[in-house]
């Protein structure tokens, strides 16, 4: 029997209902916790398979994904691909790559997110890398919340899934007129 991306996600009820906090500070009915489907490692490895083959083409040296959510599947990937994995963190509020790692200039690096929504996580590892003389050679995520994929520029963007969930600013959230308490399942500022 094949994998499939949208079995899997059935399978580990990884779409949550309810009235959630995004890291981006939008409010929504749904919420994508990947850690449910990354906690399997059969499931995180095919997914990091076919992450990878979206840039089967490019040269890659070093994949790099932010913290808390880009790890599994950017070490997933970088497995598929064979090469290092990296991972930038929050350190006083800025993304930093630490814990000894280092970006070559020029060295080709693929970034690797688990859901985009609004490219906030994303781009602060794009700022990171640029500091670093890197040749960012694309994107990828999971799923893409963001409904663009043009949303880094000229830099290719490519997710496994696109996934329409609705959200809003928290003065215009219905749930939140409803009284409804919000939860913050992310990990931007937790």
């Amino acid at each position: 029997m094949s994998w499939s991306l949208k079995e899997a996600m059935k399978r580990t009820g990884m779409l949550k209902e309810g009235h959630f906090l995004l890291s981006s500070g939008r409010h929504s009915r749904q919420y994508l916790q990947c850690a449910l489907l990354l906690q399997y490692p059969h499931d995180a490895e095919q997914t990091g398979r076919e992450l990878a083959s979206l840039f089967q083409d490019e040269a890659i040296d070093v994949v790099v994904g932010p913290a808390l959510g880009g790890v599994i599947i950017a070490h997933e990937v970088a497995r598929a691909l064979n090469v290092r994995c990296l991972f930038t963190e929050r350190k006083n509020g800025e993304m930093q790559l630490r814990r000894g790692f280092t970006i070559q200039p020029n060295e080709r690096v693929l970034i690797i997110e688990d859901v985009v929504t609004t490219g906030g996580s994303v781009r602060e590892v794009i700022d990171v890398l640029q500091g670093m003389q890197a040749n960012i050679v694309g994107i990828g995520s999971i799923f893409n919340r963001s409904g663009r994929e043009d949303l880094f520029g000229e830099l290719p963007y490519r997710a496994l899934q696109t996934i329409e969930i609705e959200s809003q600013l928290p003065e215009e959230c219905p749930l939140c007129k409803q009284g409804i308490p919000v939860v913050k399942p992310g990990s931007r500022t937790s």
